[in-house]
């Protein structure tokens, strides 16, 4: 049954996701392609979605995700992301929960501070890890991570939007708020891919 598959897939991605949204994307991009909800260039739109609504990145996705994938089982779109969306953020609640009743105890052992050291870096590799694969599906045309041997699919306008808007979020002054960057962002994919 697709709800019960949603809950516990997006359960386990909850749980075992350290470091927040960014960081979930390598295995939320590896769960939801091997179980069909979503191609490569669906998942990229949504996580385009997911970072440019309100809202926690990993309930967006869950929620979208979770609608995508129960339409194209045939069942109700709202239930898949209730399922999806409750399998993400449950893990978390119960972490706080267990965090917050045994704190004091815990931060305070060298064994909890030496996970932690150990974490940082792999959150790091796996935000890395999502830039790239990100990066990729997104500038090129066709191309996965493995193979990109031909720069003859290359996307220059959506390169050239990245640059322009990169260029813009390093300006000092003025500096330019993330919501103006998004509808620039838009603005110029409105002007490169409409008219150009």
């Amino acid at each position: 049954m697709i709800y019960l598959k949603l809950f516990f897939t997006f359960f386990k991605i909850g749980l075992f996701t350290i470091g927040g949204g960014y960081a979930m994307i390598p295995l939320i991009s590896d769960e939801v392609i091997a179980n069909g909800w979503l191609s490569d260039n669906m998942l990229v739109d949504f996580i385009a979605i997911s970072e440019s609504t309100p809202g926690p990145f990993a309930i967006n996705i869950a929620t979208f995700v979770g609608t995508q994938a129960a339409r194209a089982a045939g069942g109700f779109g709202a239930l898949g992301a209730i399922c999806a969306t409750v399998g993400v953020v449950l893990p978390s609640l119960i972490i706080i929960f267990l965090i917050a009743v045994f704190f004091k105890k815990l931060m305070d052992t060298r064994i909890m501070r030496d996970i932690f050291s150990g974490l940082r870096p792999a959150v790091i590799g796996l935000i890395a890890y999502a830039f790239v694969s990100i990066a990729i599906t997104t500038l090129f045309s066709e191309v996965t991570i493995a193979d990109i041997s031909s720069f003859a699919n290359i996307d220059f306008i959506g390169l050239g939007i990245f640059a322009i808007i990169f260029i813009l979020s390093l300006l000092k002054k003025p500096k330019l708020h993330p919501i103006a960057l998004i509808v620039i962002a838009a603005g110029l994919g409105m002007l490169g891919y409409g008219f150009l």
